[in-house]
C-alpha cells in the first residue's frame, strides 16, 4: 500500500495580503516558515521514498524545511503548481471584484461555471494534478509520499478522490498553509484518511537562523 502525505504551502506574503497567486510567487512568512517545520517534526518519524512538489517557489521552501536534514529526494515538477490565474496573478481581491467581478463571482461561488479567457478552468488543474498522482503511484506502488502543492490543486484532488462535482469545490474543509491531508492508494482504489488537518499548527517550535 501507498500512502500519499498531501500538503499546501506554508503562508505567503501575498496571502496576508489577499494578493492572488496563481503562477507568480511570493515568499513565505516568517508564520509560513514556522509551519512548515511543525508538519516537519509531526512527520518526522514517516520514511517517505520521496517529495514532489510544483516548482513555485512556495512549495519549494516548504518542501525543504519539512525535510529538514533528512536525505529526502526533491523532485519538481510544474504539473503542481497552483491554477493559472491569468489577468488576476498580483491582484487584491478588492481589485478583481472591480474589473470582473462576474468572473470572481464564478469562481468561488460557481466554480463549475468559472472559464477564463487567460488562464484555467478547475478542470484543467483537477486533470493535469491527477496525472501527477497517478505517475506518482506507478513510481511508488508501496510506501510512503509526500506531495507539496497549493490550495486549488489540493481541492481538486479531494473533490476527485470524493467524486464530489466541482460544484461543490470549495466545500469545508478549508485548506490552510502546511494543512495535511493523507490519502491511502492500495490497487487501484484511493481513500482518503484525513483531510486538511491542521493539529500540528499547536506545536511550538524554533525557527532555524540561516
Amino acid at each position: 500500500m501507498l500512502t500519499l502525505y498531501l500538503t499546501r504551502h506554508g503562508e505567503t506574503e501575498w496571502n496576508v495580503q489577499k494578493r492572488m497567486q496563481g503562477w507568480q510567487d511570493s515568499p513565505l512568512t516568517e508564520k509560513g516558515r514556522r509551519d512548515a517545520v511543525r508538519l516537519g517534526k509531526r512527520l518526522e518519524s514517516v520514511e517517505f521514498a520521496a517529495i514532489y512538489t510544483s516548482t513555485s517557489g512556495r512549495t519549494v521552501e516548504t518542501a525543504e524545511l519539512i525535510r529538514g536534514g533528512r536525505l529526502i529526494p526533491i523532485y519538481h515538477n510544474e504539473n503542481l503548481r497552483e491554477i493559472n490565474l491569468g489577468d488576476w496573478e498580483g491582484k487584491t481581491h478588492d481589485e478583481i471584484t472591480e474589473f470582473d467581478p462576474i468572473g470572481y463571482e464564478h469562481f468561488w461561488n460557481k466554480p463549475h461555471l468559472y472559464s477564463p479567457e487567460r488562464g484555467e478552468c478547475f478542470m484543467d488543474v483537477q486533470t493535469r494534478a491527477m496525472n501527477v498522482i497517478q505517475d506518482i503511484v506507478n513510481r511508488h506502488p508501496s510506501g510512503n509520499v509526500l506531495v507539496v502543492t497549493h490550495a486549488v490543486v489540493l481541492k481538486t484532488l479531494i473533490a476527485y478522490f470524493k467524486n464530489m462535482p466541482l460544484e461543490k469545490l470549495w466545500d469545508p474543509p478549508f485548506m490552510h498553509g502546511t494543512s495535511l491531508t493523507m490519502l491511502q492508494v492500495e490497487n487501484g482504489t484511493f481513500e482518503l484518511v484525513t483531510v486538511g488537518d491542521v493539529s500540528h499548527l499547536e506545536m511550538n517550535v524554533e525557527l532555524s537562523k540561516k
